[in-house]
């Protein structure tokens, strides 16, 4: 799959196995989760990634889920997930499942393969 070939501009720090961040598999590489972003290195920098939506990251509403976590937990930025971009929104790393707060409840958005980089 061709990525968009995105730069994240003034990234100075060094991904890798032992950098601390979340290491992900996705299309046949390890990214990291840093700062609510998804990132590549590639070669003299970093590139900005994004998981696609599709069958197994869906961006649909799924009610019923059963998310695991209290009806009063509201994703978002201070909410003690990582933030993981999903398509063109964010979705929030549960136990290796993406959720995306909806409404009044929170989506499944399937699950992300975590990476032991």
């Amino acid at each position: 799959m061709q990525h968009d070939h995105r730069i994240h501009e003034g990234h100075s720090h060094q991904h890798g196995p032992d950098c601390g961040h979340t290491a992900v598999k996705h299309e046949g590489h390890t990214d990291y989760l840093h700062d609510g972003c998804l990132h590549h290195p590639h070669q003299d920098h970093v590139d900005e990634h994004s998981i696609a939506v599709n069958q197994q990251n869906p961006a649909e509403c799924t009610p019923g889920f059963n998310n695991g976590h209290g009806p009063d937990h509201q994703h978002g930025p201070n909410c003690g997930h990582e933030a993981v971009p999903h398509g063109d929104h964010t979705d929030y790393l549960v136990d290796g499942q993406l959720h995306h707060s909806h409404s009044d409840h929170c989506d499944n958005h399937g699950r992300l393969e975590l990476a032991n980089a």
